[in-house]
């Protein structure tokens, strides 16, 4: 994928776009496909070691979709405890024809979408004020500043609306295609490209704005 800035910051963005990027788990080779990680969940007696399975194998990486919506690293491990606390109580009932980290991703979306929603409407906060609050986080929070490039880019990300953030993140940063996204998000692959293309329109006159 390209870069959004141009070539003679690539390495760079690329070095700040891998700082926000899922570590891989450890030992990722012991850990169980998905089909039998469905399998044994059903089964009473090794519903507890899929689940711990689950968990090895993309808790991780739902924590950092998670943080980079919300930022806060609290918030963040909060609202990952909630998604897979739902997975534990829903998992039972996921249909099988959808990938099971695109049913993970939505979970977690969802609760991230929520979770702002919910923020704005309890202190009556606009969305550039949240956006702003954020900001200042990042300026605060070690594990995510980086270089200055990583925390202008973030900063500019946090102008974007809530939902064209999302979709940003999950194209950008995860390097999910648009057949998953539109599976996570429930919107039209032709709606995603347009969000995406005019996310990265804003981002590049941000930072151009700002002197990246």
């Amino acid at each position: 994928m390209k870069p959004i800035m141009g070539s003679k910051k690539s390495e760079a963005d690329a070095h700040s776009k891998h700082e926000w990027e899922a570590k891989p788990t450890k030992n990722m080779s012991a850990v169980a496909e998905d089909t039998d990680i469905l399998s044994k969940f059903k089964q009473e007696e090794s519903k507890n070691w899929a689940f711990d399975q689950l968990m090895r194998k993309y808790q991780q990486r739902i924590y950092m979709h998670i943080r980079k919506m919300v930022i806060d690293h609290n918030d963040a491990d909060d609202l990952t405890q909630e998604v897979f606390v739902k997975v534990w109580h829903h998992l039972d009932t996921f249909r099988e024809d959808a990938q099971l980290y695109t049913w993970l991703y939505r979970i977690a979306s969802n609760e991230c979408l929520n979770f702002l929603n919910k923020k704005r409407r309890r202190y009556f906060i606009p969305l550039y004020d949240v956006a702003k609050e954020l900001a200042t986080k990042l300026d605060h929070q070690h594990g995510c500043t980086g270089e200055e490039i990583q925390l202008k880019l973030q900063k500019a990300l946090l102008r974007l609306p809530d939902k064209q953030r999302l979709v940003f993140n999950l194209r950008y940063y995860d390097e999910l295609t648009y057949e998953d996204i539109a599976n996570i998000t429930g919107t039209s692959v032709g709606a995603l490209k347009a969000s995406y293309h005019h996310a990265v329109k804003k981002i590049e006159e941000y930072l151009a704005k700002n002197a990246i």
